[in-house]
């Protein structure tokens, strides 16, 4: 492993950079729950508080090394002598004599720029304080490093744009016309008049602003307002005339102009080794902003430093609601980054950063399910109601809101597609039972199953295949029954909706539909024939799951809407004709209204009709896609034909049927074991060390997806997807090939942290490519899922229907630099540090759980692999004070 890139400087994840700059698509997030910004080690990037309001040009990764918007200082010595604090400049001699040193942590950045020719270091401090505030802070100082006395004219120049997104090409001049500048005497704010958008302008509510102050509290001398105003005619940010000629504002028009705010301090003159220091404060408010409090929260150096101590302490104990205590620190360091990414994405959504293309802000369905699953093990309790509140996205037809907005509020979040597209991703009913089951297994909280949740309601009715005329916003978007009231089912209705759906939603293989696509957003051109078999094993491992659950309960009855009874039916076994039908009926009884009335069920019934579901699809499966190559198949395409195997010489292979078909319990041990050596032979980069996501089919394939349109290596076509390589590690646990499981969560590591090829800050990326690049950092599910199988299966530390699990699958090779290692979790609100002891660095399978010791008490050796302490027992242990238990493997 080569980390050229970084090394840590702390046990909370800091690092050191001292060429991060010679990467121009490196960047940090920056946020808190209003705020969300992007940064560089040039201070390029954007912040944004939702996809109408962007204080700076949207910046996209192409954009960091091509745009000239960045947050910029500049040093006006004489008419020779200029410097860009920030390195941004056309001056390129100028800058290539900086000395740079980058300094960065969760999350907050400090970039060092020392020029001996201009006698001047700059500190430049920027983050985003934890709180309500929806401001960034960048806090400049100048430091005298010549032997003379240094006299020079501080400019701060941040270029505004302060509108949508949506309005950076299309409309970027005639929207400026909009723009309302007001300058105050500690800076500008920017009020347009009108929200832009043709299909009908709103009035505009929202303000931007930069203020600055110098360290005595003192406003700037001169604002430039407006683009023009700063940079003359050129526009060149990087060559502005102001600063060139040391201008002071001419008197003209600021209105319906590109806004700036360029702020002019005081001139400055500093002894050697003497400083100086400026606070600039970027923001952005819905109506007015409170500037004077504002100025009393922030204009000073003292009060920045305490609020960056907060935000540094803030996500510090985000980051270590699960430690690691391993002798390799830098994997430590970088699991921090890795906890609190699931996190980041509930702030930033999919694709407020600049590596997404995902769209136009907001998470998916599937993003908001299981981004979940790490926000339950670092702590439960507060997501209990978000986790029942997420249940009023489900459909009565199985399917779901598709798009989750930051900018709505808490009770209309929810819209089908921001792009007025009628699809449906068939995988999406999967997600919500795996992370329900997570969080009743950690809570035992079985009564969850039983809250009542309303079911999204639009235009689009039977999973999309048609479309109600006469619905209309005016009628909500809250499915009613004939009455006119809006219906409210229980939590496991919800979810026995979604399964049982898709045992009758089949194509002609009898397999679910693929509909828009599965999990491979890519495979997206079959919804007239295509079908998912990979997820098909899913929906049979949920339908048995629901049964084990209901039976968990202890009732004896349920209460269903009528109409769902239909779904109970046993018609259509093996007969997709029959399934289908059987589904239309479903749809004509509930497409628009349902009765209101519900029938009570029999738990024993139920559960025995999903489990005889649950197994004709997994029998079905092993029956018909099993193939002699030594793996699943596991799609079909638009014209029917099955995808995966040997044809023409070329053998076709993808991860996704495999992770399934292993996580479902379809792949019997023996399956499981083959499919690991083909896993190895066909999808193993052995040049990277990762698995790839499918095998090169060597053509396109337009009667499935896009996905294989793609330059082969590049994302969803042939990429190492840390997502699907997760699930797979996860997968593998299950079935107890816990050396080949550990090696694959490695694999992913390593691959982040080579970092003279992965060219990523410490973080898991989406994927990565051909090259073996970090892709897309920061925002992906597979950090969640990371977080899980590092903690519940490896570790073995997890919760079972409320009671505390230690089953540990530590492979040797965890132990081979050291006999112990630690790992630290929240459970039942106790903090409890688990320490495993392996002197004689036993194989998983080798060993057993020898002497367990719970707070210096030593407890009865369970004459297994697993200890069970119950939930009663947790909750006695002190909650003031770390637990700690120690686990001797022998």
């Amino acid at each position: 492993m080569e980390n050229t890139l970084y090394h840590f400087t702390d046990d909370c994840g800091s690092f050191r950079s001292d060429n991060a700059y010679k990467f121009n698509s490196l960047y940090l997030p920056l946020c808190n729950e209003a705020l969300a910004s992007a940064i560089t080690p040039d201070l390029h990037g954007d912040i944004k508080t939702g996809q109408d309001s962007f204080l700076m040009p949207p910046a996209t990764r192409i954009d960091l090394s091509e745009e000239k918007y960045s947050r910029n200082f500049w040093v006006h010595i004489n008419k020779n002598k200029i410097w860009s604090a920030s390195g941004v400049s056309k001056d390129i001699k100028q800058i290539r004599a900086d000395k740079f040193t980058l300094e960065a942590g969760l999350l907050w950045q400090r970039v060092e720029r020392s020029n001996n020719s201009v006698g001047l270091r700059s500190e430049i401090l920027s983050f985003v304080p934890v709180g309500k505030d929806a401001v960034e802070l960048m806090q400049v100082e100048l430091t005298n490093i010549s032997r003379q006395r240094v006299s020079f004219t501080p400019y701060a120049a941040i270029p505004l744009y302060a509108r949508g997104a949506g309005s950076l090409r299309d409309h970027r001049h005639v929207s400026s016309l909009l723009t309302r500048v007001k300058i105050d005497k500690s800076g500008v704010l920017v009020k347009p008049t009108l929200l832009f958008d043709e299909s009908g302008h709103k009035p505009n509510k929202t303000s931007y602003f930069v203020l600055g102050w110098d360290q005595a509290g003192c406003s700037p001398r001169y604002i430039y307002p407006t683009l023009e105003s700063f940079c003359g005619d050129s526009g060149d940010l990087e060559a502005p005339e102001t600063v060139l000629e040391n201008k002071i504002p001419c008197r003209g028009s600021v209105q319906g102009k590109e806004p700036m705010a360029a702020l002019r301090f005081a001139d400055v003159t500093l002894a050697p080794g003497k400083s100086v220091t400026y606070i600039i404060v970027m923001g952005i408010k819905e109506g007015s902003p409170d500037l004077a409090a504002l100025k009393k929260r922030f204009a000073s150096f003292s009060k920045v430093q305490f609020s960056f101590e907060e935000t540094k302490k803030y996500w510090i104990s985000q980051s270590k609601k699960i430690t690691l205590d391993t002798p390799e620190s830098d994997f430590n360091n970088w699991f921090s980054w890795v906890n609190i990414q699931p996190v980041l994405r509930r702030i930033f959504g999919c694709s407020f950063l600049p590596d997404f293309d995902y769209g136009k802000g907001g998470r998916g369905w599937r993003d908001l399910w299981q981004d979940s699953l790490s926000l339950i093990l670092n702590d439960p309790g507060p997501i209990r109601q978000t986790l029942v509140d997420n249940f009023c996205g489900v459909k009565i037809d199985g399917s779901n809101a598709t798009i989750i907005c930051k900018e709505c509020s808490k009770s209309n979040r929810f819209i089908a597609d921001r792009n007025n597209l009628s699809r449906v991703w068939m995988d999406h009913g999967v997600w919500p039972l795996l992370t329900l089951d997570l969080y009743i297994n950690e809570t035992g909280d079985t009564g969850i199953l039983f809250e009542k949740a309303a079911y999204f309601r639009n235009h689009e009715i039977n999973r999309a295949q048609g479309i109600d005329r006469l619905w209309n916003s005016a009628c909500g978007n809250q499915l009613k029954t004939v009455s006119g009231k809006v219906y409210r089912g229980s939590v496991f209705e919800h979810l026995l909706v979604e399964n049982l759906v898709q045992f009758f939603n089949v194509g002609s293989h009898n397999h679910v539909r693929l509909e828009g696509a599965d999990w491979n957003d890519g495979l997206d051109m079959a919804a007239q024939n295509g079908e998912s078999v990979a997820f098909s094993a899913m929906y049979a491992h949920n339908l048995e799951l629901l049964a084990q659950l209901l039976l968990r309960t202890g009732r004896k009855d349920v209460l269903l809407a009528r109409e769902i009874r239909i779904l109970l039916n046993a018609t259509g076994f093996s007969a997709p004709a029959a399934k289908q039908k059987l589904l239309k009926r479903y749809f004509s009884k509930a497409c628009f209204a349902i009765s209101g009335e519900q029938a009570s069920v029999s738990v024993t019934v139920l559960a025995r009709n999903l489990k005889a579901k649950s197994l004709w699809m997994k029998e079905h499966i092993r029956k018909t896609e099993w193939l002699k190559e030594g793996f699943f198949n596991g799609y079909y395409d638009n014209r029917k034909k099955r995808l995966e195997g040997k044809t023409r010489g070329i053998t076709r292979m993808t991860l996704t049927s495999q992770v399934f078909a292993i996580l479902s319990g379809v792949a019997t041990q023996k399956q499981s074991a083959e499919i690991l050596n083909s896993v190895r032979k066909y999808l193993l980069d052995s040049r990277a060390g990762g698995i790839r996501l499918n095998t090169d089919f060597g053509a396109e394939q337009r009667d499935l997806g896009r996905a294989f349109s793609f330059a082969y290596g590049e994302k969803e076509n042939g990429a190492v997807f840390s997502h699907m390589v997760v699930m797979f590690a996860y997968a593998l646990y299950k079935k107890s090939f816990t050396e080949s499981a550990w090696r694959i969560l490695d694999s992913l590591y390593k691959m982040a942290s080579h970092t003279k090829t992965s060219k990523v800050y410490p973080c898991l990326p989406e994927y990565f490519d051909l090259d073996g690049r970090g892709m897309y950092a920061y925002l992906t599910g597979s950090a969640s899922w990371f977080v899980l199988t590092l903690l519940t299966e490896a570790f073995g530390i997890k919760g079972e229907d409320g009671d505390l699990v230690i089953e540990p699958k530590l492979s040797a090779e965890q132990f081979e630099r050291s006999s112990k290692i630690s790992i630290q979790r929240v459970f039942a609100g106790r903090r409890i540090c688990v320490n495993f002891f392996n002197p004689r660095r036993l194989a998983f399978g080798k060993y057993k759980l020898t002497k367990v010791i719970l707070n210096s008490q030593l407890l009865p050796v369970p004459q297994a692999a697993r200890a069970v302490f119950t939930r009663e027992v947790v909750l006695n242990l002190p909650k003031s004070k770390p637990n700690t238990l120690d686990i001797h493997l022998g």
